[in-house]
């Protein structure tokens, strides 16, 4: 694990290569499957209505949305209303192994890029606690990945993930502005039409 500084925040470590090309293989498989019983679906922006250049799903207890009423959390899928699937027991080991001392996953958002697809400078701050970090899992083409501090007018590092990459946002860098600029194309073989998913794994309500 190597961790990275970027405005003086600790917590923010990279992984190059934590899943190798089968491990890779077999968790998209798992990947596939679960999209099988939620399909992914186009969101849609707070108060403008505008859609995504992604597309979404998640698995786990909880699956984080976002439509013309905001961001939320929510047990079901919002086309399909149907709950989420289970949680693929890979991901609860990745987390287990990196987060050992924190409590169990409840969300993993998927994100699929395609090469046009970018997502902007944000934080993940709609979990109601912000003690365990974000967990991200990068499979297929190659991404441009942008990180900055607490405020979005921080300078920013940028960097490439590859497929089995994992990066992962805790301590001082949970709230970390980041994002990602762009896709590669052609870079990797591992999906055959193409593109980029994002898992990140997080959990969205503190402990009882």
């Amino acid at each position: 694990m190597s961790e990275l500084s970027v405005n003086g925040l600790n917590g923010l470590s990279y992984l190059p290569g934590y899943f190798n090309r089968g491990a890779q293989e077999a968790l998209l498989e798992e990947i596939r499957a679960v999209v099988a019983r939620a399909p992914l679906y186009t969101p849609a922006m707070p108060r403008t209505g505008n859609a995504f250049t992604v597309r979404m799903s998640n698995c786990g207890p909880l699956g984080w949305v976002s439509d013309i009423a905001g961001y939320r959390y929510q047990p079901h899928h919002p086309d399909t209303g149907q709950a989420w699937p289970e949680m693929p027991a890979v991901l609860t080991a990745l987390w287990k192994d990196l987060a050992p001392n924190a409590p169990d996953p409840e969300a993993c958002l998927i994100n699929y890029y395609k090469e046009s697809a970018r997502m902007g400078l944000h934080q993940d701050r709609d979990e109601q606690t912000f003690e365990a970090p974000v967990i991200s899992v990068s499979l297929g083409d190659t991404a441009t990945f942008r990180v900055g501090g607490l405020s979005r007018k921080d300078p920013t590092k940028s960097f490439r993930l590859q497929s089995g990459d994992v990066v992962v946002l805790g301590g001082d860098a949970r709230l970390a502005f980041h994002g990602i600029d762009r896709v590669l194309k052609g870079t990797s073989t591992l999906l055959k039409t193409g593109g980029r998913i994002n898992l990140t794994l997080r959990r969205v309500i503190p402990p009882r």
